[in-house]
């Protein structure tokens, strides 16, 4: 029996949790809910140490004969299949490769996502964070470990819905992303404190407030501005202010605040910065409190509230942004952001809807390229589709934050009608408009790729993915030429059991 089978089969003992968990979230509208590129110019390999292909995939062969993704309809998506969690924190030294791992990797590779300590979280979003990190070193895989996020919700076994009311700032989940800035490794939840992690073997070292400093929640997609270093961020809450702006410079001290005036409480899970400009989207997804108390999914799409972009300074005041009206969508996650004239340009994966009434796997998710004009003193907006390919959870050169980008990596999804089927991952060519993937094979399931740079352009570097397979029940670590996915990967590190899916990675490189 797998492990996935093994927590089904306890989850079936505990069915009373569908009653008291809320079965309608089963339907979530979330095949591609998931968590970024002007141009150098140049369309080139890795300048670092060439690495041969593997060749060919392990994975069982694309035969009728490999068996479907199966999902019981019966038990919530995100407990099973490798959304399931694991249990147990390991620490695994050596471990094996197949292929041979570039050279110039040397760092750690570490993943945050939601694991519930439990087997009765209410949704994918709410479990506890849990890190797995990979330690690469001279070509060796030094060694894998997972470890939890020691937060309040961990430490005392609590779940979501445990705690009456509203969390605490510094009593979230941080269970969506990782940082790495000023030196230190942080980890962020959706709302709240971000915690700080000891990068040599993922201790959680505790809440970090910015030395007393930050007094609003801190977001999941921070943006390093490359010419300064500064950390650009900001923070949503359930209660006024709703909204709130910070920079931090270089070491990691806040330097600038703006409470940035929002009528409600709007999940605004990321936004973006040019070399000029913060950009937020305020879209229909709002709070709702009573649902929080039940222990229930809080998130409701209500497109009577409308849509709209602010454009602001960057470093700027909150009373010099200005905003436009859109129509109602949503956007977890964008690629990237640049100025283009007087022009806002912001690349993103925009669902038609989120947290609605349609089924698992029914929302239009569509990849855009949103154009702000900022030159009148009312902005106007133009929306383009660049691809209607399902791709999400998008990465870019972060060294090119904020400027003129050429591509974008993105993981691919499949269909399935009652869960979300990861597939390949996705590379953009903005300049041409193709679309280039590299398919891992019936069985296997790539999560987000992260970029690490290795050579002085664009794009040139690789890309880093957990990648799962539902007939062997195990995991590897992927490593691809970023700019010829297609190829597929150069290695592929091989773990003692499988990694569940999460959300958002970070490069701690070599210290």
């Amino acid at each position: 029996m797998t492990e996935s089978e093994r927590l089904l089969s306890r989850y079936l003992s505990r069915r009373a949790f569908l009653k008291g968990a809320g079965a309608g979230i089963v339907g979530l509208s979330l095949p591609s809910l998931l968590a970024g590129c002007g141009d150098s110019g140049s369309a080139k390999s890795p300048t670092a140490t060439v690495t041969p292909t593997l060749t060919p995939s392990p994975s069982p062969s694309p035969t009728p004969t490999v068996p479907p993704l199966a999902v019981d309809p019966n038990i919530p998506w995100w407990l099973q299949s490798d959304f399931a969690p694991v249990f147990d924190e390991r620490t695994d030294f050596d471990l094996p490769v197949r292929g041979a791992i570039p050279p110039e990797l040397n760092g750690l590779y570490v993943r945050n996502g939601s694991n519930p300590q439990k087997a009765d979280s209410p949704h994918w979003f709410f479990g506890d964070g849990m890190l797995h990190g990979v330690r690469l070193q001279n070509g060796r895989a030094a060694w894998y470990r997972n470890r939890y996020v020691h937060t309040p919700f961990y430490d005392q076994g609590l779940s979501f819905g445990d705690i009456p009311g509203l969390p605490t700032m510094g009593n979230n989940q941080s269970n969506v992303s990782c940082v790495w800035h000023g030196g230190r490794l942080l980890t962020s939840g959706e709302v709240g404190f971000p915690y700080e992690i000891d990068p040599t073997d993922l201790s959680t070292v505790g809440v970090f407030g910015f030395d007393g400093k930050l007094n609003t929640s801190f977001t999941a997609h921070p943006k390093i501005d490359p010419a300064t270093g500064y950390l650009h961020f900001f923070g949503y809450w359930f209660v006024p202010p709703y909204l709130t702006y910070h920079v931090a410079d270089a070491e990691g001290r806040i330097i600038h605040s703006q409470d940035i005036d929002v009528a409600a409480s709007t999940m605004i899970h990321s936004f973006a910065i040019t070399e000029r400009d913060a950009i937020f989207w305020e879209l229909p997804v709002l709070f709702d409190l009573e649902s929080a108390i039940k222990g229930m999914n809080p998130f409701k799409w209500q497109p009577d509230y409308g849509a709209r972009i602010g454009v602001m300074p960057l470093g700027g005041m909150a009373a010099d942004i200005r905003w436009v009206e859109i129509e109602p969508c949503y956007v977890f996650h964008e690629v990237n952001a640049y100025r283009d004239g007087d022009d806002v340009v912001i690349d993103v994966c925009r669902h038609d809807t989120m947290f609605g009434p349609a089924d698992l796997g029914q929302t239009d998710l569509r990849i855009h390229r949103w154009r702000v004009s900022t030159g009148a003193e009312q902005l106007t907006f133009h929306d383009e589709i660049v691809s209607d390919r399902r791709l999400e959870l998008p990465t870019h050169d972060r060294r090119i934050t904020g400027r003129p980008h050429r591509y974008g990596w993105f993981a691919d999804t499949r269909y399935h009608p009652l869960t979300i089927d990861f597939a390949g991952t996705g590379l953009i060519d903005y300049r041409t408009g193709e679309v280039r993937t590299w398919d891992p094979g019936p069985a296997r399931h790539a999560n987000e790729a992260f970029f690490v740079p290795a050579g002085s352009g664009e794009g040139e570097g690789w890309l880093l993915t957990f990648v799962y397979d539902h007939v062997s029940d195990t995991s590897v670590l992927a490593i691809l030429d970023a700019l010829n996915v297609e190829a597929g990967p150069v290695a592929e590190i091989e773990f003692p059991r499988r990694v569940p899916y999460g959300f958002h990675a970070v490069w701690v490189p070599e210290l």
